[in-house]
């Protein structure tokens, strides 16, 4: 049967016409991750919650009668004008500009969103499907559709520039949304034991600046907290990197008047304090960074529009400094690991738990090989000279061992030598992309 879905992938390979190859996308990524997730989703809307066109907000719960439970932060790219907040921008805009249909769970995103959300790292030909340690829990589920990493404070009237279209009132109303689902999670839950609340590039940025909130209201025994690929970069002055698109935001989302809740330890001046912040006021918590250094996708919103040159190369070069800076800031704190692999061609090396954990490991001595070591798999020129740590066992170690685990993986071209990663990285891209 492996064989079987292993030709069907080469044969979509083939060039096909565009709405077949839709069809065929769709149909083979179902495969790849194995159905992805049929859970009874309840849906949720509450009084004063909107997204960004004024629509009821709505998210989504599962109950299992377990203890713990996952606070799930989608992410879907950020918006601050008229381009991006009114869908124009594409792929750089904001996610669901429209809102969030009652199907919602049952399309694509949520449905293969993530191996954390379906309690599994999905089965692939020759590779079999394995459950993690999410396998169980309560899900409380928060779509994203407000712009501004669901911690937004702030209705603003964007002006088209080119004056084709009428001005556009967008609700960045994230904070005003997180705090009310946190506050329904704990009435309905009101005893967790471990609390996992984590999300994906800008929802990975989302559970950093609202794991304040989200776990003083919901209180558990424990909590976790993983940003994958939504890092909030050191930034204390005008020269900093990440400057301008953090004075950008907090202006057009009223950032201020959200970060004025926290305590003394953060600073709004850098946002980048945001991280220790969070580590300090839950020194017992397990806190954790993961994403790529080759990421071109938060990256691109990080300086694209703010510096130039901006460049393939010079996004890259500006990432990985800052990127070093904010790993020795998560070096002070006890209580934070990071787990940074080096790329993957998947979703341009964004973000390390969506779809399939494939490509998402972390090696710390990832090498050339030596001579001898070709013999097994000539094609590949590198090898992991230390642990091979994948997604499956850091997520075990950190949730159910409590461990902290650090590994920044050296730039190596491991993924792009792997032949498997050339054929499943385009379908998945495929889907993410349609």
């Amino acid at each position: 049967m492996r064989s079987l879905l292993w030709m069907s992938l080469l044969a979509l390979t083939a060039p096909v016409g565009a709405a077949r190859a839709e069809v065929l996308v769709e149909g083979i990524v179902d495969v790849l991750v194995d159905g992805g997730n049929n859970y009874a989703w309840e849906k949720v809307t509450l009084p004063g919650t909107k997204c960004g066109n004024g629509s009821q907000y709505k998210f989504f719960v599962h109950r299992t009668g377990s203890p713990n439970l996952l606070f799930m932060m989608e992410g879907g790219g950020a918006c601050w004008d008229y381009d991006s907040c009114s869908g124009r921008l594409g792929i750089l805009g904001a996610a669901n500009p429209n809102g969030i249909a009652d199907d919602y769970m049952t399309q694509f995103t949520a449905k293969y969103v993530s191996p954390i959300v379906n309690g599994a790292d999905p089965g692939l030909p020759f590779r079999d499907r394995k459950d993690i340690v999410t396998k169980g829990w309560n899900i409380v589920y928060m779509p994203y559709c407000t712009g501004d990493v669901h911690i937004g404070n702030n209705a603003k009237t964007y002006v088209d520039t080119t004056g084709g279209q009428a001005p556009l009132t967008w609700y960045h109303s994230g904070y005003a949304n997180t705090i009310a689902a946190a506050n329904y999670a704990k009435q309905q839950f009101p005893s967790v034991q471990k609390l996992l609340v984590t999300g994906y590039s800008a929802g990975g940025t989302s559970t950093s600046a609202g794991y304040y909130f989200i776990r003083k209201a919901i209180n558990p025994a424990k909590g976790y907290m993983i940003n994958d690929s939504g890092p909030i970069f050191m930034a204390p002055n005008a020269n900093s990197l990440s400057r301008p698109l953090h004075d950008k935001i907090r202006s057009s989302w009223n950032l201020d008047s959200v970060f004025s809740l926290l305590p003394a330890s953060f600073s709004i001046s850098d946002m980048g304090t945001i991280n220790r912040m969070v580590a300090t006021e839950f020194p017992n918590d397990q806190l954790a960074y993961t994403g790529y250094t080759m990421d071109y996708n938060y990256s691109r919103y990080s300086y694209e529009r703010f510096k130039t040159p901006n460049d393939e190369a010079s996004i890259h070069a500006y990432w990985k400094t800052d990127q070093d800076a904010f790993v020795n800031e998560l070096k002070k704190y006890n209580n934070f690991s990071y787990f940074i692999p080096h790329q993957r061609d998947i979703n341009a090396s964004h973000c390390s738990t969506i779809i399939t954990f494939v490509g998402a490991h972390a090696c710390q001595r990832m090498e050339k090989k030596y001579w001898y070591e070709y013999i097994d798999s000539p094609w590949q020129s590198w090898a992991c000279h230390s642990e091979f740590v994948p997604m499956d066992v850091f997520l075990d170690r950190f949730i159910n061992g409590n461990q902290r685990v650090r590994i920044y993986e050296p730039a190596n071209n491991y993924n792009k030598e792997d032949a498997g990663m050339s054929i499943l990285a385009p379908l998945i891209n495929g889907a993410l992309g349609g």
